[in-house]
């Protein structure tokens, strides 16, 4: 059976009370309830672009949900004969603990092992599950979401984020009914582990990608958002001499990603001038993003950092195929940029296991997404914030200029972003009032700039992207498109 969004909404209205107070509209509003919820349940993809994520203890954030899929990860590894020892690491989410007890209790109630890593930023929990041999890691975190948000994101066992198709056979557990009475029977249950020295090995790892350099004589200042990156972020800049202004370091489980991080970097730049640091870097709540503000207090791109890290990597002789790839939200400034340097530009769908996954097919060993996700692939298996934060030093370094002439090497096209909420995600092309804004902003446009319309794939939001030459138009083309989508399916 197949509803549409109309339907859904007719059950979602029906939730919020009965019309009147008789025993038939309160049998029907029962009715509309359970159906609703049977809807919400099994019509919805649990996956999105970057794992689960949702409202905690909302479905599908629920402690119910965790133990599911803690008992369908270790299970589904078990049967492929990879194993079940499953890493699990989280952020510092006041949800966490909830969560990280019942994904425990999943592993462990089907024969499971967990090792946990307690707070952990994400690319710390791909590289331990690699690197000890474990079956797969599981990551506790909504990444740059706020504090009542939450969600699990999985890797195998060589530390990479699953396909597709492997996330739907894992999905197909989770949401099986029957599932896993029949993987009880004769398993003793497993136990948990406890990695003691998960930030020291994390922390190691990431120096030796720099080989022999010292940070001495540099200012930088840290802000670790409140998140998973809070403790061993500053220990690894002190560890390679650099003087650290760290800030965002003091978690209480609601104030992540609170008026700090990657996604507000305004503090960042105040310190960086007031304390006349080198460089300031902003991680978000996991740990996988950076942004970057140069000496003057200005904010570089993820575009800006590819380019500059790709330029070096070239003059080294470690950018493999001449290759660099960001996905379609890059700024067009970024391909004109590495058309200038002689590098050759593939563009991915939007998230970065997709830019990996285009890395990959392509042979290429450096990629990432404007938003600061960054992936070298010559070191890691997945997006790391602190990592990309060393390969820009390295390039500060080995350029020996400053952060602020290094992103000259990119003009930053006027490019507005704005986020609707909508209640529901039809076919864009479907709906001819969105259409018809988009087409009516390409053709005064022309070839001056550009329009991109996507859903979220972890919220309900649609984004809409708008670049052209100057700043005041290209906003007023993005309100334009984005009050249509208001108007047809906005909430």
């Amino acid at each position: 059976m197949r509803l549409s969004a109309n339907h859904i909404e007719l059950c979602h209205r029906s939730l919020k009370r009965p019309r009147c107070n008789d025993l038939l509209s309160i049998k029907y509003f029962k009715y509309y309830t359970l159906l609703f919820c049977y809807l919400y349940k099994f019509m919805r993809k649990l996956f999105g672009t970057d794992g689960i994520r949702g409202v905690a203890n909302e479905y599908p954030m629920t402690s119910e949900m965790a133990l599911r899929v803690g008992q369908a990860v270790a299970a589904y590894y078990h049967q492929s004969g990879e194993g079940s020892k499953i890493i699990v690491g989280k952020d510092t989410r006041i949800s966490g603990h909830m969560l990280e007890h019942a994904l425990l209790s999943g592993i462990c109630s089907v024969g499971g092992d967990a090792y946990i890593t307690g707070i952990m930023p994400t690319p710390g929990v791909a590289y331990l599950t690699a690197s000890i041999n474990a079956s797969a890691g599981v990551v506790i975190s909504a990444s740059h979401n706020p504090f009542y948000d939450n969600g699990i994101k999985l890797f195998n066992g060589d530390g990479f984020k699953l396909s597709d198709q492997r996330e739907s056979e894992i999905e197909k557990l989770i949401l099986n009914e029957t599932f896993p009475a029949d993987l009880r029977a004769g398993r003793e249950p497993g136990a948990v582990h406890h990695i003691k020295n998960s930030h020291t090995l994390y922390a190691e790892f990431l120096k030796h990608t720099l080989k022999a350099y010292s940070f001495n004589g540099l200012t930088i200042a840290l802000d670790c958002a409140n998140g998973a990156t809070y403790a061993v972020a500053p220990q690894l800049f002190s560890d390679l001499d650099a003087h650290v202004d760290a800030f965002g370091v003091h978690p209480d489980g609601k104030n992540i990603n609170d008026a700090c991080g990657s996604e507000h970097p305004e503090n960042l730049i105040t310190r960086v001038v007031q304390h006349n640091a080198d460089l300031g870097l902003a991680f978000d709540g996991d740990g996988d993003r950076l942004i970057a503000v140069d000496e003057q207090g200005k904010i570089l791109t993820g575009d800006q950092i590819l380019a500059i890290c790709a330029k070096v990597m070239k003059q080294k002789g470690k950018l493999k195929n001449n290759l660099v790839v960001s996905t379609v939200m890059s700024n067009m400034g970024l391909g004109v940029a590495l058309k200038a340097m002689g590098i050759r530009h593939v563009t991915s769908s939007v998230g970065d296991r997709y830019v990996m996954q285009e890395m990959v097919a392509c042979g290429a060993v450096i990629g990432g997404e404007d938003s600061g996700h960054m992936i070298f692939l010559d070191h890691h298996t997945t997006g790391d914030g602190m990592l990309t934060a060393l390969m820009l030093i390295d390039a500060m370094l080995t350029e020996n200029k400053p952060l602020s002439e290094l992103s000259n090497i990119m003009t930053v096209y006027p490019q507005v972003l704005l986020n609707v909420e909508v209640k529901s995600k039809p076919d864009i092309k479907s709906i001819p009032g969105i259409v018809n804004a988009i087409k009516s902003v390409e053709i005064k446009l022309g070839d001056q700039g550009r329009v991109l319309v996507r859903y979220s794939g972890t919220q309900a939001l649609c984004r809409v992207m708008v670049e052209g030459p100057d700043e005041r138009e290209t906003h007023s083309y993005c309100r334009q498109i984005a009050d249509a989508i208001q108007l047809a399916i906005g909430i």
